[in-house]
């Protein structure tokens, strides 16, 4: 069956950190999909479980971004926190840019193949969100200022066309909602110094999060992402991976998100992006630096520091 281009990014333009296209150019939309209303960001976890002693932390997390200025690990200053603080440290830290007027635009999944847990040291996955500002086009141009000590990872983006909601998730369901899948781009970062991290400091950290980039979106009919072989580029270096390499299909990856988002209250919703994990190890990126990944079927994806 051909590929059905869905709907083609800008590669250019940026406008308050949402994907829009060059003057004159005429994009064909997505079909249209509902946006439920969401709950706030404290609806991730019971509001009774939150202290004023993880909003410090969550304020201590922001600020290290805001500044630039990478803090000790949390999981070293404060060795009693455990998984289930470190999500409510994110949830407050989502809820302190969401009061600022960010939009969530969907969600990310890390650490889910053997090659990213050994990189750094952990043994299991971690959610984490995205908001309108962290999503560009490919062939985006992003100013290394504004990270720490960006990585860059080559992903499978999901767009989910109806919702998804946890647990019990499968596989199957997963790719039954999905409307499209990209070739991506994620450029990782860590407001811990040294990325001397443990689950606890990146949960806590959103993930490592820093920015997804997108490129064409492409039907999800008869796409075997599993399949899918993938070269991430950097300068002289290659790494290749293939999308078996996510938690042995990236959808599993998505079906563990919804389950994580069901035990505070939350849902996967129509229109949300997923970023499933990366299909290969991360790359250090620096300003002067360009970033390029190939993937079979889904074609090309870039992004340069400057």
């Amino acid at each position: 069956m051909a590929m059905r281009t869905v709907g083609r990014p800008a590669t250019d333009g940026l406008i308050g950190g949402r994907l829009v296209p060059p003057p004159g150019t005429e994009v064909p939309p997505l079909p249209p999909v509902s946006m439920p209303a969401r709950p706030p960001a404290a609806a991730l976890l019971e509001a009774s479980a939150m202290t004023p002693h993880h909003e410090a932390l969550a304020r201590l997390l922001w600020h290290a971004e805001q500044r630039r200025e990478p803090i000790e690990p949390l999981s070293g200053t404060f060795p009693e926190l455990g998984l289930w603080d470190a999500y409510r440290v994110q949830a407050i830290g989502r809820h302190l840019r969401t009061a600022d007027g960010e939009e969530l635009r969907g969600w990310k999944v890390g650490l889910t193949s053997a090659a990213m847990q050994e990189m750094m040291g952990v043994d299991q996955p971690d959610g984490g969100y995205l908001l309108e500002s962290m999503v560009v086009n490919s062939g985006a141009q992003l100013r290394a200022e504004r990270f720490i000590q960006p990585r860059v990872e080559a992903e499978i983006a999901f767009l989910l066309k109806s919702g998804l909601q946890g647990p019990g998730v499968t596989r199957e369901e997963v790719l039954e909602a999905t409307q499209a899948f990209a070739p991506a781009l994620e450029l990782i970062d860590s407001r811990i110094a040294d990325w001397r991290i443990g689950i606890v400091d990146t949960v806590a950290d959103n993930a490592s999060s820093g920015m997804a980039v997108i490129g064409d979106w492409q039907d999800a009919e008869d796409v075997r992402v599993e399949e899918l072989g993938v070269s991430l580029a950097l300068g002289p270096e290659i790494v290749r991976g293939r999308g078996d390499a996510v938690l042995g299909h990236p959808a599993e990856a998505v079906a563990w998100l919804a389950g994580i988002l069901a035990q505070g209250g939350e849902r996967l919703e129509p229109g949300d992006i997923v970023l499933p994990g990366s299909v290969a190890r991360a790359v250090p990126i620096a300003a002067g630096q360009a970033a390029y990944a190939t993937f079979d079927r889904l074609g090309e994806v870039s992004v340069h520091l400057v």
